[in-house]
C-alpha cells in the first residue's frame, strides 16, 4: 500500500475512535440507545472498511495488469528485434557465402 494510502486508512481509524468516544462522552441518551448507535456505527464503519478493502484490491489488480501488460509488451518487441537481426545476419552470412569464390 502506498504512503498515501497508510494515512488515509490510520486517519480514518483514528477518526472513527476519536468520533465514538466523543459520542459516548456526550451522549444524551439511555445506555440501551446509545448501544444501538454504537452498534449502528460500528456496522457501517465494517461496511466502509470492506467497501475500502475491495477498492484497494481493484486497484492492486489494475496495476498488476497494466505492469504485466507493459512488460509482455517489451518482451514481445525484444523478441521481433531478436528475430530480425537473426534474419539480418543469416541474409549477411548468404552474401558472403555467394561472394566466396568458388
Amino acid at each position: 500500500m502506498s504512503r498515501t494510502g497508510k494515512g488515509f486508512v490510520l486517519g480514518f481509524f483514528t477518526g472513527a475512535v476519536v468520533g465514538t468516544a466523543a459520542a459516548l462522552l456526550y451522549a444524551p441518551d439511555s445506555g440501551s440507545n446509545t448501544r444501538g448507535k454504537l452498534s449502528y456505527r460500528v456496522s457501517s464503519y465494517g461496511d466502509e472498511i470492506n467497501n475500502l478493502i475491495k477498492r484497494l484490491k481493484a486497484e492492486k489488480e489494475k496495476f498488476t495488469s497494466d505492469a504485466k501488460q507493459k512488460s509482455d509488451d517489451v518482451v514481445s518487441d525484444a523478441k521481433k528485434r531478436a528475430d530480425d537481426l537473426i534474419k539480418e545476419a543469416e541474409a549477411l552470412l548468404d552474401n558472403i557465402e555467394r561472394a566466396k569464390p568458388k
